[in-house]
C-alpha cells in the first residue's frame, strides 16, 4: 500500500510536471481552450435549462449557442457604430480641445512637441483622431495581414491561427460533453473518496461559477452605467471610455482608475471647466458604491472571496510566467486555490501540534 502511494504521488508530480512545461510552450493552444471553456462555462446553464423543459442537450446547445452568436455579433456592431460615431463628433470639437491643450502646455513641452502654435496641435490632434476613426471599424487591413503572415511563417502560426477559428467548435464539444466530462473525472476517484470530491467540486463550482458567470457580468453592468451617465454628462466617447473602465474593471481598481482619469481629462477638454470633471467622478463614485454595496453582492456574492491585493499579484504572477494567458487564469486559478487552502487550514487546526496536545 505504501509503495502503491509512492507511485501515485511521483506519477501525479510528474502529470503536474508535464502539464506546466506544455503550457509554458504551448500557452497559445490552451488559451484558445481556456477561452472556450469559459465561454461553455457561462451557457452551461442556459443549456441545462432548456434541458429540464424537455428539449435535447443538443437542440438546446444550438439554440444557445445561436443566441449568443446573435446577440455577440449585435454588441459588436453596436460598439463600433457608437464609438465611430463618437469620434467623428469629437473630431467637429477638435480645434477647441486643441485650444485648451495648448494653452495649458508648458512651453517647454511645446517647444519638444513641436506644436509651437495652436494650428500645429490641432493638425497633430486631427490625424491621430482620424487614424483611430478609420483604424476602428477596419477589419480588413488586420485580416489580410494575418492572411500574408500566414503564409510566410511557421506552422506553428498557422496552426495557432486556426485554433482561434475553430474556438467555436471547441465550444460546441465542450458544451455537448461535460456530462460525461464530469463522469470520466469521478471514475479516477476512489469510492471512499467520492462524498468528498462532490463536495470539494461543488465549492469549486460555486468559486468559479461566482467568479466566471458573476465578474462577467458584473464587468457589463458597470460598462453599461459608466457609459450611460458619461453620454449624460455630455463627455466626448463616453462609450468608448466607460465600455474600457467596465472591461478593465476585472483587474481590481484599475477600471475605475482608468475611467476617472479619462473622463475627467475629456471633460476638462471639453468643458474648460471644474463642474464637469466633478460630475464624472461623482458618477464614477456613485456606481462604485453601487458595485460594492449592491451589484457584486447580488450577483457574485461572497463566493470568490480574493483580496483585491491578492488579486492583483495573481494578476501579475500569471502575466509574468505564462503571459496573456497566465492573466486570464490566474484570479480563477487563485480563487480555486483558496477552496484546497481552507482545507487545508482546517485540518491544519484540527491537529495535535496545533491545539497542544
Amino acid at each position: 500500500m505504501q509503495r502503491t502511494h509512492k507511485i501515485l504521488s511521483a506519477l501525479l508530480l510528474a502529470l503536474i510536471a508535464v502539464t506546466g512545461i506544455l503550457l509554458y510552450v504551448s500557452s497559445t493552444v490552451f488559451l484558445q481552450l481556456f477561452i472556450a471553456l469559459a465561454l461553455a462555462y457561462i451557457l452551461n446553464p442556459a443549456v441545462e435549462f432548456l434541458q429540464t423543459r424537455g428539449l435535447p442537450r443538443t437542440p438546446a446547445i444550438l439554440t444557445v449557442f445561436s443566441i449568443a452568436l446573435l446577440s455577440g455579433l449585435a454588441v459588436t456592431v453596436f460598439m463600433i457604430s457608437s464609438i465611430s460615431g463618437e469620434l467623428s463628433k469629437m473630431q467637429i470639437n477638435l480645434p477647441g480641445y486643441a485650444q485648451h491643450l495648448y494653452d495649458i502646455t508648458p512651453p517647454a513641452a511645446k517647444s519638444y512637441l513641436g506644436i509651437e502654435t495652436p494650428e500645429k496641435l490641432s493638425f497633430r490632434m486631427a490625424g491621430l483622431l482620424e487614424q483611430a476613426r478609420t483604424a476602428f471599424p477596419d477589419i480588413v487591413t488586420p485580416l489580410l495581414g494575418i492572411v500574408k503572415k500566414a503564409f510566410s511563417s511557421t506552422i506553428g502560426f498557422v496552426l495557432g491561427l486556426l485554433g482561434y477559428l475553430i474556438i467555436p467548435v471547441y465550444l460546441f464539444y465542450l458544451l455537448v460533453d461535460l456530462p460525461s466530462l464530469k463522469s470520466f473525472l469521478e471514475s479516477f476517484i476512489p469510492e471512499r473518496f467520492q462524498n468528498s470530491y462532490r463536495m470539494k467540486l461543488a465549492e469549486i463550482d460555486v468559486v468559479l461559477s461566482g467568479f466566471i458567470r458573476g465578474q462577467v457580468l458584473v464587468c457589463a453592468i458597470l460598462a453599461v452605467l459608466y457609459s450611460a451617465g458619461l453620454w449624460m454628462i455630455g463627455i466626448d466617447l463616453a462609450i468608448a471610455i466607460g465600455t474600457l473602465a467596465g472591461i478593465t474593471f476585472i483587474i481590481p481598481y484599475v477600471g475605475t482608475i482608468l475611467g476617472i482619469v479619462l473622463s475627467m481629462a475629456m471633460a476638462l477638454l471639453k468643458f474648460h471647466d471644474v463642474l464637469h470633471p466633478l460630475l464624472c467622478l461623482g458618477w464614477f463614485a456613485l456606481v462604485q458604491g453601487l458595485e460594492g454595496m449592491v451589484i457584486t453582492p447580488k450577483v457574485v456574492g461572497d463566493t470568490v472571496g480574493l483580496h483585491p491585493l491578492v488579486a492583483i499579484v495573481a494578476l501579475l504572477i500569471g502575466g509574468q510566467i505564462f503571459g496573456l494567458f497566465g492573466m486570464l487564469v490566474a484570479v480563477p486559478l487563485t480563487a480555486v486555490l483558496q477552496v484546497f487552502l481552507r482545507s487545508l487550514a482546517a485540518w491544519y487546526r484540527e491537529t495535535e501540534f496545533y491545539r497542544g496536545i
